[in-house]
């Protein structure tokens, strides 16, 4: 599929996201990182983001929860281009109900190659990341090319 270039301001949109027996760690997480994420626009699903808003007092739009819609909710968001970062603390040793939602989710931060962290070490290096407050281009696909071809 041929690639087009995506503008990500140095404000970014971040979405945060934790399975049940992860939620803690993402809110120690955030309040560590308090001041490194107080610039960007944060998204949560429900349940994550309530916790979140009420621990740190950052201003968190929280979504459905994960398993009643919030996980596409945010894949929406991630192919709308309104999502430039996802941080998902998840659970790799316990299934939950929506896992194909969150196969779902994964997969298109994947196709519009959003950066993804998946643990507390891979969020801590992209937070630290060198573009992490600048604005960067990434190579997103070409959307109306691929429209056009399929029309024609």
């Amino acid at each position: 599929m041929k690639t087009t270039i995506r503008k990500i301001s140095a404000r970014k949109s971040i979405a945060l996201v934790a399975h049940d027996s992860c939620k803690q760690s993402l809110i120690q997480w955030t309040l560590q990182h308090k001041a490194s994420l107080t610039p960007h626009t944060l998204y949560a699903t429900g349940t994550t983001g309530h916790l979140l808003a009420r621990e740190s007092g950052l201003n968190i739009q929280a979504l459905l929860s994960g398993p009643m819609g919030g996980d596409q909710q945010l894949g929406g968001l991630i192919a709308e281009k309104k999502i430039d970062i996802l941080i998902f603390f998840w659970d790799p040793m316990n299934a939950a109900p929506h896992d194909p939602d969150v196969k779902a989710l994964m997969r298109i931060a994947t196709v519009w190659n959003i950066p993804v962290a998946i643990n507390e070490t891979s969020a801590n290096f992209l937070l630290s990341a060198a573009l992490f407050d600048q604005e960067i281009g990434i190579n997103v696909p070409d959307y109306d090319g691929y429209l056009a071809e399929r029309l024609a």
